[in-house]
């Protein structure tokens, strides 16, 4: 048989900022929770079970043969029918919109998974060949994607997408077609490609600020690259404003947490309310762990997507820190009075956050005219604000507060 060839996997590891104490320098201390990335993946054979460095099995979405290679393409000029759909509006025609009040009524997950299902596509990305392989074939990997207008922008994680040589999309009907980068962005593990395709429904965006701990949800995406369309697995929300931080230093916030069954090749799928909206992009389970994964709430998605279609890449200010959620404890533990902000773990030499003369263990708890009160909060401040920007800033110094003014940069590299 064939050699197997590594599946896709940019990254392979969380752990939480309050739990990190190797990437978060501080005095804090606490066990680090490893996380993994549920990465695009190949199926095993039938008499084997899947593993990440299996062979191309029949479960393995064909690779593609004749598209183009992947580029990433900025499309400022994008038609104005997206925004409404980003911005959790649409109701024109070819859209999947439940027209009911999610607070008045809820569908059954027979509903939810017929609604949603034409939305959600599956995404095979054909790899650079690693190493010495006898396979005549390239390695590919699979993950997920959410339909977000009838333009064929398709909404996904960020590890998907962005070691691929060429993407190929299928739909629920079966329908194949090469796609395009239009934008990624690894803080966040969101990115956009595009389809050229008639038909399309996009999916419904809910408001993840309306989730509620305990509420059911339903997660659905191309699990293990099976055949025969996405797994559909129902949970609830099991945490809010959860954080994690990858390999490469980025941390990603404000996630949702939910016990829905979440695998390799879920990743990009939607998790889904009862009113058949996408309240989350899934993204990450923990390694070892059963009944713990993370979704990125839809309010940062919409966002982010916003400006990988306008602009293919996404600008935000840029502070110089490495953020973590205060908590009593540590607050305790620092003889602070506060319960709520964001202690600094680490103060980046040359940055905007050096430059207003913040400090480790300074806490923020006030930029421009909103309260900061968890890294979830910080992280919506900077992406609304652009590099330049001079901005007011409260910390907590010792107990004491602090007032002054802070000009947002532009993230190195």
């Amino acid at each position: 048989a064939p050699a197997p060839a590594p599946a896709l996997a940019p990254i392979t590891q969380f752990a939480t900022p309050s739990q990190a104490p190797v990437q978060v320098p501080t005095p804090i201390t606490a066990p680090a929770i490893p996380i993994q990335v549920p990465e695009p993946t190949v199926s095993a054979s039938p008499t084997q079970a899947p593993e990440p460095t299996s062979a191309p099995s029949p479960t393995q979405a064909p690779a593609p043969t004749s598209e183009p290679v992947v580029t990433a393409v900025a499309s400022p000029a994008q038609e104005p029918d997206t925004e409404m759909v980003i911005e959790g509006t649409r109701s024109g025609s070819g859209a999947a919109v439940v027209s009911l009040n999610p607070a008045a009524a809820e569908l059954t997950t027979v509903d939810v998974v017929k609604i949603l299902k034409p939305s959600i596509v599956q995404i095979v990305s054909e790899l650079a060949a690693m190493g010495f392989s006898n396979s005549a074939l390239p390695p590919t990997g699979v993950g997920t994607g959410v339909i977000l207008d009838q333009q064929g922008h398709i909404l996904t994680n960020n590890h998907v997408v962005e070691d691929a040589q060429r993407l190929t999309v299928t739909l629920e009907n079966g329908e194949s077609f090469p796609a395009q980068i239009v934008g990624r962005d690894d803080i966040t593990d969101l990115a956009v490609i595009r389809i050229q395709a008639d038909g399309l429904q996009p999916a419904k965006l809910g408001v993840s600020a309306e989730v509620e701990v305990g509420q059911d949800v339903i997660a659905i995406g191309h699990a293990l690259g099976l055949p025969g369309g996405p797994t559909v697995s129902k949970g609830v929300v099991s945490a809010l404003e959860r954080s994690i931080n990858t390999e490469q230093n980025n941390t990603i916030v404000d996630l949702i947490q939910t016990d829905a069954s979440i695998n390799p090749g879920n990743s990009g799928g939607a998790l889904a309310n009862t009113a058949a909206e996408v309240i989350g992009i899934n993204t990450a389970i923990i390694q070892g762990g059963q009944g713990i994964g993370f979704a990125i709430n839809i309010d940062d998605a919409k966002v982010v997507a916003r400006q990988l279609i306008d602009q293919g890449f996404v600008r935000r200010g840029f502070l110089g820190i490495t953020p973590v959620n205060l908590t009593p404890g540590i607050a305790n533990q620092l003889g602070l009075d506060i319960t709520e902000g964001v202690i600094l773990a680490r103060v980046i030499q040359g940055t905007a956050a050096a430059e207003a003369d913040l400090q480790v263990n300074d806490v923020i708890v006030r930029l421009g005219n909103e309260s900061i009160g968890n890294t979830g909060e910080l992280s919506k401040f900077l992406i609304a604000h652009q590099p330049g920007e001079t901005v007011d800033i409260v910390i907590i110094r010792n107990d004491r507060e602090v007032v002054g003014k802070l000009t947002l940069r532009d993230r190195p590299g």
